[in-house]
């Protein structure tokens, strides 16, 4: 619920000090009163957890976590120096079993984490407020309508009765840290001055450009004139028919919004002004999202302002699994890796917890669009029960009015893998939808948010809800399912709504100072990697059946006996095959119009499923979807007897002239062929072209024909904007192993205005070539070097840097460092 208050004796005082926490038995106290006064007192912080409080005290691991649902959790706090008489209390999250005291006398309940209570109270000036999060264990296992089927994923089963998150209940995902406490802000409001509330706002793009706001209100408060203020353009308020206010305003000239991938995330200030006063009500951006299907009805496109966007990024996880934060401070690390990787939308899946507005606000400013499911997952939520549905609309509604105007929210979805759950349990199609998805989120959208897309549930849209070719998908061929890397083509995937996942080695400095144990088989390694709950495998395995295949190695044996190369080559392996993929998706002819990486962050250091760790050090994954995410690209495809084929794209508004190089070398060194063509790219246009075209004559480029012997080991294709190097592909006719060379790379540092920066070249083909530069992120990694090529890494502060940027430099053919 968003409140706007301002210009006037109003007071609204933030309640996130001076709490304390005392942990008791399942129903030892009913109020507050019975609390003896020697009961032990632990300092805590609102907005903030049980697992955070514990954890600040030194009585709570979030490595290896006690379990908290079965005790209950009092919050109190003096509140001296209040003036006597009326007030609000707003609580804006609070998780989730738990009863409201003010002065001893019980005032509300809750039985959602995800809405927000504002109740009227009447203070005394000697006040005490107490919140008791009960024991969730006996709502737990409280009986409901019978289910039509029980995901293993998740436990207990009567999580699908009660309205919390998931995290901390899906073994083998992430670590079993129970959400209880106010983890949303606590406002005390004192009457008086100005309110706006209820706040609906729709700002979109007409055809001929300009911005178009309607916004609507409930207002509180003297005011002889009001008027909306928009950039440089302003409009009256008018008093609509059914009392709310009401104001519609066209800014002539707009500079759209664009997910910075396509354009400028344009972003224009909104105020209400009162009798000549502002009172800031955000900032919107002007945009149309739509919803392409393709030619045959069966795709999924997102496109923004008409133009068709590739949607690419990852699956948010949390900024802390133990605190559970919304803040700004606490998002934007996160966020901005994203933005820096490439990524232009972020989904906020179903067995996570819905964030802030600060979320949003970041997101808005990044360019990254975000997908947002509403969190319901796996299960057969009881949604005929009228209580049960009257407590997800608030839930809804709560979210979706504090995200008015936000233009980077751009698809809405009923939930995650119920109708894949109900399908797969062999259920037919009439059992896998229900009123929750079909009728009361839909109704929830059309009302506060007309203006993104909704869809009834991920994966959706095939004659299974989880087939590739329709609609959208998980799709895990590539991955869990251990298929070929040609199968993303074969699957014909339309949209992935998660893909991809791994468990990611993260670099090595994070697992010396976090993890240094021997990797694999050692129990506090393997409890860090992710796995399906019952499967008889994990995604460790999956890791290295990829490694296997790319490299032609025994990753039992590799480990055991050289578990440094175990782990270099356990990293590459997963760049080859995100980069791999990706190619394949975003080529011209593609069925492909997005694709989402599972996860974003780990919520513990080790291999998890993030590409980026819990520390917030990128992985070396993170380099190769960097590389797979630029807006200018240049991929190449291995289309068999019809031979190597380059593809150049370009999702800018500009004309770019570039040029492709191209050349075929023996050992990795020596050009067997070569070419090059000039093209010009139109914005947002690509370009295909067969190599044999560039060279000018036949050539075995993808080693179809087989004549003889092969010529050459890999194929390394340029794309360059004059002496500039804006993108480049490397192809392996023979596979990744044939082509690992003794290259020796010779390193120079210098530092210019922009900071210090690697001058890297090599005598020839150098594999998966990684820096190690302690306080310094490079700008790539894990990238492969050709020879005679001179590439620049920038290196960019991170963390704590040293006076001067020093380090190593390491490849797959290498068998010693390069040191600099």
């Amino acid at each position: 619920m968003a409140i706007f208050r301002g210009l006037g004796n109003r007071s609204d005082r933030p309640l996130g000090t001076g709490w304390q926490m005392v942990v008791s038995e399942a129903g030892q106290f009913a109020s507050p009163s019975d609390i003896p006064a020697a009961q032990t007192r632990i300092a805590a912080s609102v907005p903030g957890t049980v697992a955070q409080a514990l954890e600040a005290a030194g009585r709570f691991d979030r490595t290896s976590p006690v379990p908290l649902d079965h005790r209950d959790f009092w919050y109190l706090l003096d509140l001296p120096g209040e003036s006597p008489g009326p007030a609000r209390l707003v609580l804006e999250g609070l998780a989730t079993v738990c009863e409201i005291f003010l002065n001893g006398g019980r005032i509300a309940e809750s039985r959602s984490q995800f809405v927000t209570h504002d109740l009227a109270v009447t203070l005394t000036g000697s006040d005490r407020l107490a919140i008791a999060f009960r024991a969730m264990t006996p709502h737990l296992k409280a009986s409901g309508p019978r289910a039509k089927w029980r995901p293993q994923m998740i436990t207990p089963p009567g999580m699908r009765m009660v309205r919390a998150t998931l995290l901390g209940h899906m073994p083998g995902w992430c670590p079993d840290i129970h959400a209880i406490g106010p983890w949303r802000p606590v406002h005390l409001i004192r009457e008086g001055g100005i309110e706006v509330d209820d706040l609906r706002v729709n700002a979109a793009l007409s055809a001929e450009g300009e911005g178009l706001l309607d916004l609507s209100f409930r207002f509180s408060g003297r005011a002889g004139d009001l008027r909306i203020l928009c950039g440089d353009a302003s409009a009256p308020v008018t008093i609509a028919p059914e009392g709310r206010l009401h104001a519609a305003l066209t800014l002539a000239t707009v500079t759209p919004w664009w997910p910075h991938t396509h354009g400028r995330p344009r972003l224009y200030p909104l105020s209400l002004v009162v009798d000549g006063r502002q009172l800031p009500l955000g900032r919107v951006g002007f945009r149309t999202i739509g919803l392409d299907r393709g030619p045959d009805g069966r795709g999924f496109g997102i496109t923004v302002n008409g133009a068709p966007v590739f949607c690419r990024g990852a699956v948010w996880t949390s900024a802390d699994i133990a605190r559970l934060p919304g803040g700004r401070a606490d998002y934007e690390p996160w966020l901005r890796l994203a933005r820096d990787a490439g990524m232009n939308m972020i989904r906020i899946g179903g067995t996570m917890a819905y964030e802030t507005r600060d979320f949003f606000d970041l997101c808005d400013e990044l360019g990254i669009m975000v997908w947002q499911d509403f969190m319901f997952a796996n299960f057969d939520y009881p949604a005929a029960d009228p209580d049960f549905a009257s407590l997800v609309r608030r839930e809804a509604e709560d979210l979706l009015s504090s995200l008015q105007g936000s233009p980077s929210l751009t698809v809405l979805c009923g939930g995650s893998e119920i109708h894949q759950q109900a399908a797969m349990m062999g259920l037919p199609a009439q059992a896998w939808s229900g009123p929750l998805t079909e009728e009361i989120l839909p109704s929830v959208h059309e009302a506060f948010r007309p203006d993104v897309v909704y869809v009834p549930n991920t994966p959706y849209g095939g004659a299974m809800p989880f087939s590739p070719n329709a609609g959208i998908t998980h799709y895990y061929g590539v991955g869990a399912y251990c298929r070929p890397l040609d199968d993303a083509r074969r699957a014909r995937v339309r949209f992935s709504a998660e893909s991809l996942a791994f468990a990611q080695v993260p670099e090595q400095a994070t697992l010396d100072e976090y993890l240094p144990v021997a990797p694999v088989h050692h129990p506090a390694w393997k409890a860090r990697v992710p796995r399906d709950r019952g499967a008889s495998w994990d995604f460790e395995d999956i890791r290295d059946h990829y490694l296997q295949d790319l490299y032609g190695l025994d990753p039992a044996r590799l480990r055991r006996e050289d578990p440094s190369r175990y782990l270099d080559l356990s990293r590459a392996a997963t760049v080859e095959v995100t980069e791999t993929t990706y190619a394949e998706w975003r080529r011209p002819g593609s069925t492909c119009r997005g694709a989402l990486v599972w996860t974003l962050q780990d919520l513990l250091p080790g291999p998890g499923w993030g590409v980026i760790d819990s520390t917030g050090l990128p992985k070396p994954v993170w380099h190769g979807l960097r590389r797979a995410f630029r807006p200018v690209q240049l991929l190449m495809s291995d289309e068999g007897t019809n031979g190597l084929f380059l593809h150049a794209i370009n999702e800018t508004d500009a004309t770019l002239p570039m040029t492709i190089e191209v050349s075929a070398l023996r050992d990795g060194m020596r050009p067997v062929v070569s070419g090059r063509r000039e093209l010009l790219l139109k914005p947002g246009g690509e370009a295909s072209l067969a190599a044999t075209d560039i060279f000018g004559a036949f050539f075995d480029t993808t080693y179809a024909f087989r004549f003889g012997p092969p010529a050459h080991d890999v194929t390394v294709a340029r794309l360059m904007a004059g002496e500039n190097e804006i993108a480049s592909a490397f192809h392996f006719p023979r596979g990744h192993r044939e082509a690992i060379h003794a290259a020796t790379i010779v390193a120079e540092a210098a530092e210019d205005a922009d900071g210090p920066f690697l001058v890297l070249s090599s005598d020839r083909l150098a594999q998966s070539v990684n820096l190690s530069v302690p306080g310094y992120l490079p700008d790539d990694n894990w990238f492969h070097l050709a020879p005679s090529v001179q590439k620049t890494v920038r290196l960019a502060p991170f963390g704590q840097k040293p006076e001067r940027p020093g380090g190593e430099i390491r490849h797959l053919g290498a068998s010693t460092a390069t040191y600099f």
